[in-house]
């Protein structure tokens, strides 16, 4: 009894520390941008959708119509997701390895990063994993004995399954094989409670499969072909490195030996025990393998968590048997890692934070920069005729000011960005994917950050194509650029002349991060397709310092031969700066370019760092 007391008070207390903690940094954090299309697929309300299923877009409508016009509110449907699971994980561990073990299941799943982070972001993996929760119950109630309160409940996961994400369909799959391993599950599968329940999960895929006969298999051709190479790829074998870091290295280690538990018979194992092994060592072998041959420039870290869940029901018995140093040691790992998650997301949601990211491989672009952006378009369209509508280059930029500004019909450019995220379909569904042709005034919102740098040029030539010449832009520079948006005041009738586009611009030196010493030598390349440019502007820490000189013999027509600009090849800079009154560390170089045109773009920053003297 008194370890079950202590078991429970340490469950009670993380649950309500960890989730008041989700609650204020969901509060803070901007939305992601795949949160602001859900918003905006809520606000256009339908049984499915051409990325997802409808339930994730349907929560979040429920969030905001309770809530009001705020993120956490957009959030809170999930949020209270992930606050039951660890309670539903809990009780299906009592009722299996008892209460002791349950309640050290549910303070697992509370210190895994990911399943403890889950709800903070309103995305379709909350409610999958709600659906493989209850599956997993109900499963594993079903294989001692079925009853129809169990088998209602199965019902009730796979239809929230269906709802959610066309990846359930691998939950399912996993599941299934499992059953058919054990006796108990091939002996379960012949009562016809059972097939009742199948049933209604089934008819829950109606919806998408009604959409996607609508719309010529749109939607299940992004999910299962477009968006994966199916060619062998060994980037696969960063599963290997990246799951233990996000499970913490010790509870992989406890999760695998449940895994492999769930393969061998006999011996006294409990059908139970074998069914959680199967499913989540299946789920989590199959994802490994699949990953040599699906999407990897998305993210995915997060595919294993049902398969993850599964095996934290039998983990508590398992570091149990583990000598106490051993044991505490995979707690506190557990802890630091949530910790360090939190930290990640906590640096996101604060900009001053945020900003000592830039430049590195895990700053938080998608989370940056938005509301910024969204004062500068309130501002731009205050000094321009009444009834300016706002034109944005893609779905990320259409979608996070949509939210912003209130708006969820904006207009949106065609890119390959929107047929890479399978959002084409549904713009065009809503009458949102912009031909180029206007009535009136508009506001063309750009994001360059979004874009290849070297497949820059040709979107720019390519939005001239379809709006006509770009005037001087407003520029909406963030974290050093390294979050930037061009603001284009486009007149009522189309110009026709050259292609004008924003500058172009690349430091030859110094190189990022470089160290330097006190004569920092500043040189590169700059131009500005159909006008050039007409001077550049040095700046140290966002203040201009000098004037580089401009016009040196740098032909770069090899790397850019579609370029316009009227100078070439006398497009390269140079300029000296003298370091030595600049203090210890890093430091930022920029460049102000000034256009013929009467454009001022201030480009992206670079770092570099003043080493101790």
């Amino acid at each position: 009894m008194q370890g079950e007391q202590r078991a429970r008070t340490i469950f009670l207390w993380l649950w309500t520390l960890i989730t008041a903690v989700k609650l204020v940094v969901a509060a803070r954090l901007p939305l992601f941008v795949d949160e602001a299309f859900y918003w905006q697929e809520g606000q256009h309300l339908a049984a499915a959708y051409s990325d997802l299923p409808g339930l994730t877009a349907w929560l979040a409508r429920l969030g905001v119509e309770i809530g009001g016009h705020h993120v956490l509110a957009l959030r809170l449907p999930f949020l209270a997701i992930g606050a039951w699971l660890p309670w539903a994980v809990s009780r299906i561990a009592t009722r299996w390895f008892g209460n002791v073990a349950g309640w050290q299941a549910g303070s697992l799943t509370l210190l895994m990063p990911l399943s403890a982070t889950l709800g903070m972001l309103a995305v379709p993996d909350v409610p999958m994993a709600m659906a493989a929760v209850l599956c997993l119950g109900a499963g594993a109630r079903l294989l001692r004995t079925v009853d129809a309160a169990a088998a209602m409940r199965l019902a009730l996961g796979l239809l929230i399954g269906a709802l959610s994400h066309y990846r359930f369909i691998g939950v399912i799959a996993v599941g299934f094989i499992a059953l058919l391993l054990l006796p108990q599950g091939r002996r379960m599968l012949r009562d016809p409670r059972i097939w009742v329940a199948l049933a209604v999960g089934v008819l829950a895929w109606l919806p998408l499969l009604a959409w996607n006969a609508d719309n010529h298999e749109a939607g299940l051709k992004f999910q299962v072909v477009d968006r994966h190479p199916w060619d062998f790829q060994w980037t696969g074998l960063w599963f290997l490195v990246i799951q233990p870091m996000l499970v913490t290295p010790l509870l992989c280690v406890a999760m695998w030996k449940v895994a492999v538990a769930g393969t061998r018979a006999g011996g006294g194992a409990r059908a139970q025990w074998r069914y959680f092994g199967l499913v989540g060592g299946v789920s989590t072998l199959a994802i490994f393998v699949l990953g040599f041959f699906t999407d990897v420039e998305r993210i995915s870290f997060h595919w294993p968590l049902p398969g993850y869940l599964a095996l934290l029901v039998a983990v508590p018995v398992v570091l149990n048997g583990w000598p106490r140093w051993l044991r505490r040691t995979a707690w506190w790992m557990a802890g630091a890692g949530l910790a360090l998650a939190f930290s990640y997301y906590l640096m996101a949601s604060t900009p001053q934070l945020r900003e000592q990211l830039a430049g590195y491989k895990y700053y938080p672009r998608n989370f940056a920069g938005w509301q910024p952006l969204a004062d500068a378009v309130r501002e731009e369209l205050q000094q321009m005729p009444p009834g300016t509508k706002v034109l944005a280059g893609n779905f990320k930029v259409g979608a996070e000011l949509g939210f912003q500004l209130g708006d969820a019909d904006i207009a949106v450019l065609p890119h390959p960005l929107n047929d890479k995220h399978g959002r084409s379909v549904q713009l065009g569904l809503w009458g949102q994917l912009h031909d180029g042709k206007r009535d009136g005034p508009m506001l063309l919102v750009l994001s360059p950050s979004d874009q290849r740098y070297r497949e820059l040029l040709d979107r720019y030539r390519a939005i001239c194509g379809q709006v006509g010449p770009l005037p001087p832009p407003r520029v909406v520079s963030n974290d050093h650029g390294f979050q930037r948006f061009l603001l284009f005041r486009l007149p009522a009738q189309r110009d026709e002349g050259p292609c004008i586009t924003p500058a172009m611009a690349w430091f030859d030196a110094p190189s990022s991060g470089e160290i330097v010493a006190a004569d920092l030598h500043v040189k590169g390349w700059a131009f500005k397709d159909g006008v050039g440019l007409s001077r550049v502007e040095v700046l140290l820490d966002g203040r201009p310092v000098t004037d580089a000189v401009y016009g040196r013999n740098f032909d770069i027509r090899s790397a850019w031969p579609q370029s316009t600009d009227p100078q070439h090849p006398n497009v390269g800079f140079d300029a000296r700066l003298d370091t030595r009154a600049l203090a210890p560390g890093r430091h930022w170089l920029g460049l102000r370019l000034h256009g013929h045109d009467g454009s001022v773009e201030q480009w992206q920053e670079q770092p570099f760092v003043v080493p101790t003297r």
